[in-house]
Protein backbone atom coordinates (compact mmCIF):
# COMPACT_ATOMS: atom_id res chain seq x y z
CA UNK A 1 0.00 0.00 0.00
CA UNK A 2 1.36 3.40 -0.86
CA UNK A 3 -1.36 5.91 -1.32
CA UNK A 4 -0.53 9.31 0.03
CA UNK A 5 -0.53 9.65 3.77
CA UNK A 6 -0.16 13.22 4.97
CA UNK A 7 -0.54 14.77 8.38
CA UNK A 8 -1.89 18.03 7.05
CA UNK A 9 -3.02 19.63 3.83
CA UNK A 10 -1.80 23.04 4.90
CA UNK A 11 1.43 24.55 6.09
CA UNK A 12 2.22 27.84 7.80
CA UNK A 13 5.90 27.66 6.99
CA UNK A 14 7.97 30.23 5.21
CA UNK A 15 8.19 29.65 1.47
CA UNK A 16 11.25 31.61 0.35
CA UNK A 17 11.66 33.46 -2.89
CA UNK A 18 14.79 34.18 -4.86
CA UNK A 19 17.19 36.59 -3.27
CA UNK A 20 15.35 36.75 0.06
CA UNK A 21 16.37 35.43 3.46
CA UNK A 22 14.24 35.49 6.61
CA UNK A 23 15.89 35.81 9.99
CA UNK A 24 15.08 33.51 12.84
CA UNK A 25 13.45 34.68 15.99
CA UNK A 26 10.66 36.72 14.46
CA UNK A 27 7.38 34.92 14.73
CA UNK A 28 5.56 37.67 12.95
CA UNK A 29 7.83 37.34 9.96
CA UNK A 30 6.87 33.72 9.67
CA UNK A 31 3.19 34.42 10.07
CA UNK A 32 3.29 37.14 7.51
CA UNK A 33 5.42 35.27 5.06
CA UNK A 34 4.23 33.66 1.89
CA UNK A 35 2.46 30.35 2.37
CA UNK A 36 2.21 27.17 0.41
CA UNK A 37 -1.51 27.66 0.22
CA UNK A 38 -2.58 24.31 -1.07
CA UNK A 39 -1.14 20.82 -1.28
CA UNK A 40 -1.92 19.50 -4.73
CA UNK A 41 -1.74 15.89 -5.87
CA UNK A 42 -1.68 16.94 -9.52
CA UNK A 43 1.49 15.29 -10.91
CA UNK A 44 1.94 17.85 -13.69
CA UNK A 45 3.95 21.01 -12.99
CA UNK A 46 1.87 24.16 -13.23
CA UNK A 47 3.82 25.32 -16.29
CA UNK A 48 2.66 22.19 -18.15
CA UNK A 49 -0.84 22.16 -16.73
CA UNK A 50 -1.97 25.74 -16.01
CA UNK A 51 -4.57 26.21 -13.31
CA UNK A 52 -7.91 27.81 -14.11
CA UNK A 53 -8.77 31.41 -13.41
CA UNK A 54 -9.73 31.97 -9.77
CA UNK A 55 -12.65 34.09 -10.92
CA UNK A 56 -14.18 31.18 -12.79
CA UNK A 57 -16.67 30.23 -10.08
CA UNK A 58 -18.40 27.70 -12.29
CA UNK A 59 -15.31 25.54 -12.71
CA UNK A 60 -15.68 22.15 -11.00
CA UNK A 61 -12.11 22.41 -9.70
CA UNK A 62 -12.88 25.71 -7.95
CA UNK A 63 -12.83 25.52 -4.15
CA UNK A 64 -15.54 26.50 -1.68
CA UNK A 65 -15.32 27.89 1.83
CA UNK A 66 -16.47 25.50 4.56
CA UNK A 67 -18.32 28.38 6.26
CA UNK A 68 -20.73 28.40 3.31
CA UNK A 69 -21.98 24.90 4.22
CA UNK A 70 -24.06 24.14 7.37
CA UNK A 71 -22.12 22.44 10.15
CA UNK A 72 -24.50 19.46 10.35
CA UNK A 73 -23.97 18.78 6.66
CA UNK A 74 -20.18 18.91 6.94
CA UNK A 75 -20.25 16.51 9.91
CA UNK A 76 -22.44 14.12 7.92
CA UNK A 77 -20.12 14.40 4.92
CA UNK A 78 -17.11 13.40 7.03
CA UNK A 79 -18.92 10.48 8.70
CA UNK A 80 -20.28 9.13 5.41
CA UNK A 81 -16.91 9.46 3.66
CA UNK A 82 -15.07 7.59 6.43
CA UNK A 83 -17.60 4.75 6.16
CA UNK A 84 -17.32 4.65 2.36
CA UNK A 85 -13.50 4.53 2.57
CA UNK A 86 -13.86 1.66 5.03
CA UNK A 87 -15.58 -0.39 2.33
CA UNK A 88 -13.78 0.81 -0.79
CA UNK A 89 -10.45 2.60 -0.28
CA UNK A 90 -7.90 -0.20 0.02
CA UNK A 91 -9.77 -3.49 -0.08
CA UNK A 92 -7.32 -5.07 -2.57
CA UNK A 93 -4.63 -5.10 0.14
CA UNK A 94 -6.65 -7.74 1.96
CA UNK A 95 -5.42 -10.12 -0.72
CA UNK A 96 -3.79 -12.51 1.78
CA UNK A 97 -7.25 -13.26 3.21
CA UNK A 98 -8.99 -13.55 -0.18
CA UNK A 99 -6.36 -15.75 -1.81
CA UNK A 100 -7.24 -19.02 0.03
CA UNK A 101 -10.92 -18.52 -0.85
CA UNK A 102 -10.17 -18.03 -4.54
CA UNK A 103 -8.01 -21.15 -4.51
CA UNK A 104 -10.84 -23.19 -3.00
CA UNK A 105 -13.23 -21.68 -5.53
CA UNK A 106 -11.06 -23.05 -8.33
CA UNK A 107 -9.60 -19.80 -9.66
CA UNK A 108 -7.29 -20.42 -12.67
CA UNK A 109 -7.78 -24.20 -12.47
CA UNK A 110 -8.92 -24.25 -16.10
CA UNK A 111 -5.57 -22.72 -17.11
CA UNK A 112 -3.27 -24.49 -14.66
CA UNK A 113 -4.77 -27.96 -14.78
CA UNK A 114 -4.37 -28.63 -11.06
CA UNK A 115 -0.85 -27.19 -10.65
CA UNK A 116 -0.78 -25.29 -7.33
CA UNK A 117 2.39 -23.39 -8.29
CA UNK A 118 0.73 -22.21 -11.50
CA UNK A 119 -2.36 -21.02 -9.59
CA UNK A 120 -0.11 -19.31 -7.01
CA UNK A 121 1.79 -17.39 -9.69
CA UNK A 122 -1.41 -16.30 -11.50
CA UNK A 123 -3.07 -15.08 -8.30
CA UNK A 124 0.08 -13.26 -7.21
CA UNK A 125 0.23 -11.58 -10.63
CA UNK A 126 -3.37 -10.47 -10.11
CA UNK A 127 -2.36 -8.78 -6.86
CA UNK A 128 0.84 -7.34 -8.36
CA UNK A 129 -1.07 -5.65 -11.18
CA UNK A 130 -3.56 -4.28 -8.65
CA UNK A 131 -0.79 -2.93 -6.40
CA UNK A 132 0.93 -1.26 -9.36
CA UNK A 133 -2.36 0.24 -10.56
CA UNK A 134 -3.10 1.65 -7.10
CA UNK A 135 0.18 3.55 -7.09
CA UNK A 136 0.08 4.73 -10.70
CA UNK A 137 -3.58 5.76 -10.37
CA UNK A 138 -2.57 8.45 -7.89
CA UNK A 139 -1.24 10.47 -10.86
CA UNK A 140 -4.46 10.81 -12.92
CA UNK A 141 -6.55 11.07 -9.74
CA UNK A 142 -4.57 14.14 -8.67
CA UNK A 143 -5.07 15.88 -12.02
CA UNK A 144 -8.78 15.01 -12.19
CA UNK A 145 -9.33 16.13 -8.59
CA UNK A 146 -7.66 19.51 -9.18
CA UNK A 147 -9.58 20.15 -12.40
CA UNK A 148 -12.99 18.55 -11.88
CA UNK A 149 -13.43 18.29 -8.14
CA UNK A 150 -14.14 15.44 -5.69
CA UNK A 151 -17.60 14.56 -7.04
CA UNK A 152 -16.32 13.57 -10.48
CA UNK A 153 -13.56 11.53 -8.81
CA UNK A 154 -16.09 9.78 -6.59
CA UNK A 155 -18.37 8.91 -9.49
CA UNK A 156 -15.45 7.49 -11.49
CA UNK A 157 -14.45 5.46 -8.45
CA UNK A 158 -17.97 4.05 -8.09
CA UNK A 159 -18.04 3.00 -11.75
CA UNK A 160 -14.63 1.30 -11.49
CA UNK A 161 -15.71 -0.58 -8.36
CA UNK A 162 -18.88 -1.69 -10.18
CA UNK A 163 -16.93 -3.06 -13.16
CA UNK A 164 -14.47 -4.73 -10.80
CA UNK A 165 -17.14 -6.45 -8.70
CA UNK A 166 -19.00 -7.71 -11.78
CA UNK A 167 -15.80 -9.04 -13.36
CA UNK A 168 -14.78 -10.86 -10.17
CA UNK A 169 -18.26 -12.28 -9.72
CA UNK A 170 -18.57 -13.72 -13.24
CA UNK A 171 -14.84 -14.41 -13.76
CA UNK A 172 -15.25 -18.14 -14.38
CA UNK A 173 -17.77 -17.69 -17.18
CA UNK A 174 -16.01 -14.86 -19.02
CA UNK A 175 -13.70 -15.63 -22.00
CA UNK A 176 -10.78 -13.54 -20.67
CA UNK A 177 -8.79 -13.25 -17.42
CA UNK A 178 -11.60 -11.56 -15.50
CA UNK A 179 -9.97 -12.17 -12.11
CA UNK A 180 -7.00 -10.02 -13.08
CA UNK A 181 -9.15 -7.37 -14.78
CA UNK A 182 -11.73 -7.31 -11.98
CA UNK A 183 -9.11 -6.95 -9.24
CA UNK A 184 -7.47 -4.22 -11.31
CA UNK A 185 -10.75 -2.26 -11.43
CA UNK A 186 -11.23 -2.70 -7.68
CA UNK A 187 -7.71 -1.36 -7.16
CA UNK A 188 -8.34 1.66 -9.40
CA UNK A 189 -11.61 2.49 -7.66
CA UNK A 190 -9.83 2.83 -4.31
CA UNK A 191 -7.67 5.91 -5.04
CA UNK A 192 -10.58 7.75 -6.69
CA UNK A 193 -12.58 7.25 -3.49
CA UNK A 194 -9.76 7.81 -0.99
CA UNK A 195 -7.61 10.63 -2.40
CA UNK A 196 -10.63 12.75 -3.30
CA UNK A 197 -11.72 12.59 0.35
CA UNK A 198 -8.61 14.36 1.70
CA UNK A 199 -10.14 17.76 1.03
CA UNK A 200 -12.77 17.08 3.72
CA UNK A 201 -10.09 17.79 6.34
CA UNK A 202 -10.66 21.44 5.42
CA UNK A 203 -14.35 21.16 6.38
CA UNK A 204 -13.21 21.58 10.00
CA UNK A 205 -9.75 23.19 9.95
CA UNK A 206 -9.36 22.97 13.73
CA UNK A 207 -9.81 19.19 13.52
CA UNK A 208 -8.11 18.52 10.17
CA UNK A 209 -5.56 16.16 11.74
CA UNK A 210 -8.31 14.05 13.32
CA UNK A 211 -10.24 13.85 10.04
CA UNK A 212 -7.14 12.78 8.09
CA UNK A 213 -6.38 10.20 10.79
CA UNK A 214 -9.92 8.81 10.49
CA UNK A 215 -9.61 8.58 6.69
CA UNK A 216 -6.21 6.91 6.94
CA UNK A 217 -7.55 4.51 9.54
CA UNK A 218 -10.49 3.68 7.28
CA UNK A 219 -8.08 2.98 4.42
CA UNK A 220 -6.05 0.59 6.59
CA UNK A 221 -9.14 -1.09 8.04
CA UNK A 222 -10.66 -1.60 4.57
CA UNK A 223 -8.22 -4.45 3.97
CA UNK A 224 -10.17 -6.39 6.63
CA UNK A 225 -13.19 -6.68 4.31
CA UNK A 226 -11.83 -9.83 2.69
CA UNK A 227 -10.93 -11.20 6.12
CA UNK A 228 -14.57 -10.86 7.17
CA UNK A 229 -15.62 -12.51 3.92
CA UNK A 230 -13.20 -15.40 4.43
CA UNK A 231 -14.69 -16.02 7.89
CA UNK A 232 -18.23 -15.95 6.44
CA UNK A 233 -17.10 -18.29 3.67
CA UNK A 234 -15.80 -20.75 6.24
CA UNK A 235 -18.90 -20.50 8.43
CA UNK A 236 -21.21 -21.20 5.48
CA UNK A 237 -19.18 -24.17 4.35
CA UNK A 238 -18.26 -22.47 1.07
CA UNK A 239 -21.86 -21.88 -0.01
CA UNK A 240 -21.36 -18.09 0.00
CA UNK A 241 -18.81 -18.14 -2.81
CA UNK A 242 -16.97 -15.33 -4.55
CA UNK A 243 -19.82 -15.02 -7.09
CA UNK A 244 -22.37 -14.21 -4.38
CA UNK A 245 -19.96 -12.02 -2.39
CA UNK A 246 -19.00 -9.71 -5.25
CA UNK A 247 -22.62 -9.41 -6.36
CA UNK A 248 -23.47 -8.31 -2.82
CA UNK A 249 -20.51 -5.91 -2.90
CA UNK A 250 -22.25 -3.97 -5.71
CA UNK A 251 -24.20 -2.25 -2.93
CA UNK A 252 -21.04 -0.27 -2.09
CA UNK A 253 -20.55 1.55 -5.43
CA UNK A 254 -24.31 2.18 -5.64
CA UNK A 255 -24.27 3.84 -2.20
CA UNK A 256 -21.15 5.84 -3.17
CA UNK A 257 -22.90 7.08 -6.32
CA UNK A 258 -26.03 8.09 -4.40
CA UNK A 259 -24.09 10.06 -1.79
CA UNK A 260 -21.86 11.69 -4.42
CA UNK A 261 -24.94 13.01 -6.25
CA UNK A 262 -26.73 14.16 -3.10
CA UNK A 263 -24.73 14.80 0.08
CA UNK A 264 -21.02 14.95 -0.70
CA UNK A 265 -19.44 18.20 -1.99
CA UNK A 266 -19.12 18.88 -5.70
CA UNK A 267 -16.15 21.17 -5.12
CA UNK A 268 -13.22 20.85 -2.71
CA UNK A 269 -13.21 22.91 0.47
CA UNK A 270 -10.80 25.82 0.70
CA UNK A 271 -7.63 25.28 2.68
CA UNK A 272 -6.72 27.50 5.64
CA UNK A 273 -4.25 29.37 3.44
CA UNK A 274 -6.89 30.11 0.81
CA UNK A 275 -9.27 31.42 3.47
CA UNK A 276 -6.55 33.60 4.98
CA UNK A 277 -5.98 35.02 1.51
CA UNK A 278 -9.67 35.88 1.43
CA UNK A 279 -9.38 37.65 4.79
CA UNK A 280 -6.34 39.62 3.65
CA UNK A 281 -7.93 40.56 0.31
CA UNK A 282 -9.19 44.16 -0.04
CA UNK A 283 -12.89 44.76 0.53
CA UNK A 284 -13.24 46.17 -2.99
CA UNK A 285 -12.81 44.21 -6.20
CA UNK A 286 -11.27 47.18 -8.02
CA UNK A 287 -7.72 47.72 -6.72
CA UNK A 288 -7.69 51.31 -7.93
CA UNK A 289 -10.90 52.05 -6.08
CA UNK A 290 -9.60 50.32 -2.98
CA UNK A 291 -6.32 52.23 -2.91
CA UNK A 292 -7.79 55.64 -3.62
CA UNK A 293 -10.97 55.31 -1.58
CA UNK A 294 -9.82 57.89 0.97
CA UNK A 295 -9.21 60.49 -1.73
CA UNK A 296 -12.47 60.13 -3.61
CA UNK A 297 -15.02 59.51 -0.85
CA UNK A 298 -16.31 63.08 -1.17
CA UNK A 299 -16.73 62.75 -4.95
CA UNK A 300 -18.91 59.63 -5.19
CA UNK A 301 -22.65 59.65 -5.61
CA UNK A 302 -25.09 58.02 -3.22
CA UNK A 303 -25.51 54.84 -5.29
CA UNK A 304 -21.76 54.21 -5.42
CA UNK A 305 -21.46 54.84 -1.70
CA UNK A 306 -24.22 52.32 -0.99
CA UNK A 307 -22.57 49.77 -3.25
CA UNK A 308 -19.25 50.22 -1.45
CA UNK A 309 -20.95 49.89 1.90
CA UNK A 310 -22.56 46.61 0.79
CA UNK A 311 -19.18 45.33 -0.41
CA UNK A 312 -17.57 46.28 2.89
CA UNK A 313 -20.30 44.62 4.93
CA UNK A 314 -20.12 41.48 2.76
CA UNK A 315 -16.34 41.32 3.20
CA UNK A 316 -16.63 41.80 6.96
CA UNK A 317 -19.26 39.06 7.10
CA UNK A 318 -16.97 36.63 5.25
CA UNK A 319 -14.03 37.53 7.52
CA UNK A 320 -16.21 36.91 10.60
CA UNK A 321 -17.37 33.52 9.28
CA UNK A 322 -13.81 32.45 8.46
CA UNK A 323 -12.45 33.52 11.85
CA UNK A 324 -15.28 31.68 13.56
CA UNK A 325 -14.49 28.56 11.51
CA UNK A 326 -10.76 28.73 12.23
CA UNK A 327 -11.39 29.62 15.86
CA UNK A 328 -7.90 30.99 16.32
CA UNK A 329 -6.81 34.32 17.72
CA UNK A 330 -3.65 36.15 16.73
CA UNK A 331 -1.90 34.60 19.74
CA UNK A 332 -2.95 31.13 18.61
CA UNK A 333 -1.72 31.82 15.09
CA UNK A 334 1.63 33.04 16.42
CA UNK A 335 1.93 29.89 18.53
CA UNK A 336 1.12 27.73 15.52
CA UNK A 337 3.68 29.57 13.41
CA UNK A 338 6.22 29.18 16.21
CA UNK A 339 5.46 25.46 16.42
CA UNK A 340 5.86 25.03 12.66
CA UNK A 341 9.17 26.90 12.65
CA UNK A 342 10.51 24.75 15.49
CA UNK A 343 9.39 21.56 13.74
CA UNK A 344 11.08 22.60 10.50
CA UNK A 345 14.34 23.45 12.25
CA UNK A 346 14.21 20.10 14.08
CA UNK A 347 13.98 18.30 10.74
CA UNK A 348 17.48 19.49 9.83
CA UNK A 349 16.84 19.44 6.06
CA UNK A 350 13.63 21.42 5.68
CA UNK A 351 13.61 23.68 2.64
CA UNK A 352 16.84 22.33 1.16
CA UNK A 353 15.31 21.93 -2.34
CA UNK A 354 12.23 24.15 -2.12
CA UNK A 355 13.38 26.76 -4.62
CA UNK A 356 14.51 24.31 -7.27
CA UNK A 357 12.46 23.24 -10.26
CA UNK A 358 10.75 19.86 -10.24
CA UNK A 359 13.24 18.59 -12.82
CA UNK A 360 16.25 19.70 -10.72
CA UNK A 361 14.69 18.03 -7.69
CA UNK A 362 14.12 14.76 -9.55
CA UNK A 363 17.73 14.75 -10.83
CA UNK A 364 19.18 15.34 -7.35
CA UNK A 365 20.54 12.65 -4.95
CA UNK A 366 17.77 13.68 -2.53
CA UNK A 367 15.24 12.21 -4.96
CA UNK A 368 17.25 9.33 -6.45
CA UNK A 369 18.11 7.76 -3.09
CA UNK A 370 14.64 8.00 -1.54
CA UNK A 371 13.12 6.71 -4.79
CA UNK A 372 15.44 3.67 -4.88
CA UNK A 373 14.75 2.97 -1.21
CA UNK A 374 11.00 3.23 -1.82
CA UNK A 375 11.21 0.89 -4.83
CA UNK A 376 12.90 -1.83 -2.76
CA UNK A 377 10.72 -1.42 0.35
CA UNK A 378 7.45 -1.26 -1.57
CA UNK A 379 8.40 -4.40 -3.48
CA UNK A 380 9.30 -6.16 -0.23
CA UNK A 381 6.04 -5.10 1.42
CA UNK A 382 3.73 -6.16 -1.41
CA UNK A 383 5.70 -9.35 -2.06
CA UNK A 384 5.32 -10.36 1.58
CA UNK A 385 1.58 -9.64 1.51
CA UNK A 386 1.22 -11.80 -1.61
CA UNK A 387 3.31 -14.78 -0.46
CA UNK A 388 3.09 -14.94 3.32
CA UNK A 389 1.44 -18.38 3.51
CA UNK A 390 3.68 -20.25 1.01
CA UNK A 391 6.74 -18.58 2.54
CA UNK A 392 6.00 -19.81 6.05
CA UNK A 393 4.81 -23.15 4.76
CA UNK A 394 8.26 -23.62 3.24
CA UNK A 395 10.12 -22.23 6.28
CA UNK A 396 8.26 -24.37 8.84
CA UNK A 397 7.45 -27.30 6.58
CA UNK A 398 4.03 -27.29 8.26
CA UNK A 399 0.81 -26.17 6.57
CA UNK A 400 -1.09 -25.71 9.86
CA UNK A 401 1.55 -23.37 11.25
CA UNK A 402 1.54 -21.40 8.00
CA UNK A 403 -2.26 -21.04 8.16
CA UNK A 404 -2.01 -19.94 11.79
CA UNK A 405 0.53 -17.25 10.89
CA UNK A 406 -1.56 -16.19 7.85
CA UNK A 407 -4.69 -15.80 10.00
CA UNK A 408 -2.79 -13.70 12.53
CA UNK A 409 -1.46 -11.53 9.71
CA UNK A 410 -4.93 -11.00 8.22
CA UNK A 411 -6.13 -9.59 11.54
CA UNK A 412 -2.97 -7.65 12.39
CA UNK A 413 -2.68 -5.90 9.00
CA UNK A 414 -5.65 -3.51 9.40
CA UNK A 415 -5.17 -3.16 13.17
CA UNK A 416 -1.51 -2.20 12.77
CA UNK A 417 -2.36 0.74 10.57
CA UNK A 418 -5.05 1.99 12.94
CA UNK A 419 -2.97 1.58 16.10
CA UNK A 420 0.10 3.29 14.65
CA UNK A 421 -1.70 6.44 13.42
CA UNK A 422 -1.42 8.53 16.63
CA UNK A 423 2.25 7.71 17.12
CA UNK A 424 3.41 8.35 13.56
CA UNK A 425 2.65 12.08 13.69
CA UNK A 426 4.36 12.45 17.07
CA UNK A 427 7.52 10.73 15.82
CA UNK A 428 7.69 12.73 12.58
CA UNK A 429 7.06 16.07 14.34
CA UNK A 430 9.56 15.55 17.16
CA UNK A 431 12.52 13.86 15.49
CA UNK A 432 14.96 14.83 12.78
CA UNK A 433 14.68 13.50 9.25
CA UNK A 434 17.97 11.62 9.70
CA UNK A 435 16.61 9.88 12.80
CA UNK A 436 13.41 8.92 10.96
CA UNK A 437 15.34 7.47 8.01
CA UNK A 438 17.71 5.61 10.33
CA UNK A 439 14.71 4.08 12.11
CA UNK A 440 13.22 3.01 8.77
CA UNK A 441 16.43 1.27 7.72
CA UNK A 442 16.95 -0.39 11.12
CA UNK A 443 13.39 -1.71 11.36
CA UNK A 444 13.39 -2.89 7.73
CA UNK A 445 16.62 -4.81 8.39
CA UNK A 446 15.16 -6.36 11.54
CA UNK A 447 12.04 -7.43 9.65
CA UNK A 448 14.22 -9.00 6.95
CA UNK A 449 16.21 -11.01 9.52
CA UNK A 450 13.11 -12.17 11.43
CA UNK A 451 11.49 -13.20 8.14
CA UNK A 452 14.03 -15.96 7.47
CA UNK A 453 14.22 -17.46 10.99
CA UNK A 454 12.39 -20.82 11.41
CA UNK A 455 10.79 -20.00 14.76
CA UNK A 456 7.18 -19.17 15.60
CA UNK A 457 8.17 -16.30 17.90
CA UNK A 458 10.21 -14.79 15.06
CA UNK A 459 7.24 -15.11 12.69
CA UNK A 460 4.89 -13.33 15.10
CA UNK A 461 7.48 -10.65 15.88
CA UNK A 462 8.06 -10.20 12.15
CA UNK A 463 4.35 -9.65 11.47
CA UNK A 464 3.89 -7.24 14.39
CA UNK A 465 6.86 -5.14 13.24
CA UNK A 466 5.70 -5.36 9.62
CA UNK A 467 2.14 -4.11 10.22
CA UNK A 468 3.45 -1.20 12.33
CA UNK A 469 6.31 -0.40 9.95
CA UNK A 470 4.21 -0.28 6.77
CA UNK A 471 2.10 2.83 7.58
CA UNK A 472 5.08 4.52 9.26
CA UNK A 473 7.20 3.95 6.16
CA UNK A 474 4.69 5.39 3.67
CA UNK A 475 3.95 8.39 5.89
CA UNK A 476 7.67 9.03 6.38
CA UNK A 477 8.27 9.09 2.61
CA UNK A 478 5.53 11.67 2.05
CA UNK A 479 6.82 13.67 5.03
CA UNK A 480 10.37 13.57 3.60
CA UNK A 481 9.07 14.75 0.21
CA UNK A 482 7.16 17.68 1.73
CA UNK A 483 10.08 18.80 3.92
CA UNK A 484 12.86 18.40 1.35
CA UNK A 485 11.08 19.30 -1.92
CA UNK A 486 8.19 21.46 -0.68
CA UNK A 487 4.46 21.54 -1.36
CA UNK A 488 4.81 23.54 -4.56
CA UNK A 489 6.11 20.47 -6.43
CA UNK A 490 4.73 17.82 -4.06
CA UNK A 491 2.35 16.30 -6.59
CA UNK A 492 5.04 16.00 -9.24
CA UNK A 493 7.89 14.71 -7.08
CA UNK A 494 5.99 12.44 -4.69
CA UNK A 495 3.79 11.22 -7.52
CA UNK A 496 6.91 10.27 -9.50
CA UNK A 497 8.34 8.35 -6.53
CA UNK A 498 5.14 6.38 -6.04
CA UNK A 499 4.60 5.81 -9.77
CA UNK A 500 8.13 4.48 -10.36
CA UNK A 501 7.96 2.35 -7.23
CA UNK A 502 4.62 0.95 -8.36
CA UNK A 503 5.91 0.09 -11.81
CA UNK A 504 8.91 -1.71 -10.31
CA UNK A 505 6.43 -3.86 -8.37
CA UNK A 506 6.09 -5.85 -11.59
CA UNK A 507 9.39 -7.40 -10.51
CA UNK A 508 7.30 -9.46 -8.07
CA UNK A 509 6.57 -11.83 -10.94
CA UNK A 510 10.30 -12.39 -11.31
CA UNK A 511 10.67 -12.89 -7.56
CA UNK A 512 7.83 -15.41 -7.69
CA UNK A 513 9.69 -17.32 -10.40
CA UNK A 514 12.89 -17.30 -8.33
CA UNK A 515 10.98 -18.47 -5.25
CA UNK A 516 9.01 -21.30 -6.88
CA UNK A 517 11.28 -22.39 -9.72
CA UNK A 518 14.90 -21.32 -9.31
CA UNK A 519 15.12 -21.93 -5.55
CA UNK A 520 12.55 -24.76 -5.56
CA UNK A 521 10.13 -23.20 -3.09
CA UNK A 522 12.77 -21.80 -0.70
CA UNK A 523 11.89 -18.15 0.17
CA UNK A 524 15.10 -17.42 2.12
CA UNK A 525 17.38 -16.50 -0.86
CA UNK A 526 14.83 -14.02 -2.25
CA UNK A 527 14.27 -12.46 1.18
CA UNK A 528 18.02 -12.13 1.76
CA UNK A 529 18.42 -10.49 -1.66
CA UNK A 530 15.74 -7.89 -0.85
CA UNK A 531 17.22 -7.41 2.63
CA UNK A 532 20.70 -6.74 1.22
CA UNK A 533 19.43 -4.30 -1.41
CA UNK A 534 17.37 -2.37 1.13
CA UNK A 535 20.22 -2.21 3.61
CA UNK A 536 22.81 -0.97 1.10
CA UNK A 537 20.52 1.70 -0.36
CA UNK A 538 19.29 2.65 3.12
CA UNK A 539 22.83 3.18 4.42
CA UNK A 540 23.61 5.39 1.40
CA UNK A 541 20.42 7.40 1.95
CA UNK A 542 21.00 7.92 5.68
CA UNK A 543 24.66 8.73 5.10
CA UNK A 544 23.92 11.33 2.42
CA UNK A 545 21.12 13.04 4.36
CA UNK A 546 23.17 12.97 7.57
CA UNK A 547 26.18 14.63 5.93
CA UNK A 548 24.01 17.28 4.25
CA UNK A 549 22.08 17.95 7.46
CA UNK A 550 25.31 18.57 9.42
CA UNK A 551 26.63 20.80 6.64
CA UNK A 552 23.40 22.81 6.54
CA UNK A 553 23.33 23.15 10.33
CA UNK A 554 26.90 24.44 10.45
CA UNK A 555 26.21 26.85 7.60
CA UNK A 556 23.14 28.21 9.31
CA UNK A 557 24.86 28.57 12.67
CA UNK A 558 27.80 30.32 11.07
CA UNK A 559 25.58 32.72 9.14
CA UNK A 560 23.23 33.29 12.06
CA UNK A 561 20.05 32.92 10.04
CA UNK A 562 17.86 30.27 8.49
CA UNK A 563 19.10 29.33 5.05
CA UNK A 564 15.69 29.70 3.48
CA UNK A 565 17.13 30.07 0.00
CA UNK A 566 17.50 26.31 -0.21
CA UNK A 567 21.22 26.20 -1.11
CA UNK A 568 23.39 23.37 0.10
Amino acid sequence: MSLQRVASLETFVNVPTEGRRSRRGSVSSVAASERARKLTFNPLPESWDPVFDDQDDGHLGQTRGAFEVPQWKRILQVVVTVVLCLFAAGIVFGYAALKPVLKKEGAYQDICGGSDTCVEIHLNLMFTVAAVATNVAALPVGAILDHYGPRVCGIIGALLLTFGALSMSFAKSLPFDAFLLGYLFLALGGPFTYISSFQLSNAFPRHSGLILALLTGAFDASSALFLVYRIIYGKTGGSFGHHQFFLAYLVVPVVILIFQLTLLPKQSYKTVGEMIEEIEAPAFDDPITASNIANVDDQVDEQTALLREEQREHHESIVHDIEELLGSSRVDKDKQAQHEEAKNERSGVWGVMHNHTAWDQICSPWFVLICLFTVVQMTRINYFVATIRPQYQAIFGDTEKAIQINNFFDLALPLGGIISIPFIGIILDHTSTVAVLSTLVAVATTIGILGVLPYMWAAYANIILFVLYRPFYYTAVSDYSAKVFGFRTFGTVYGTIICLSGLFNFSQSGLDFLFHQTFHGDPVPVNLLLLALGLVIGICLVGFVGVKARFLNKKREAAGYVNSHGEY
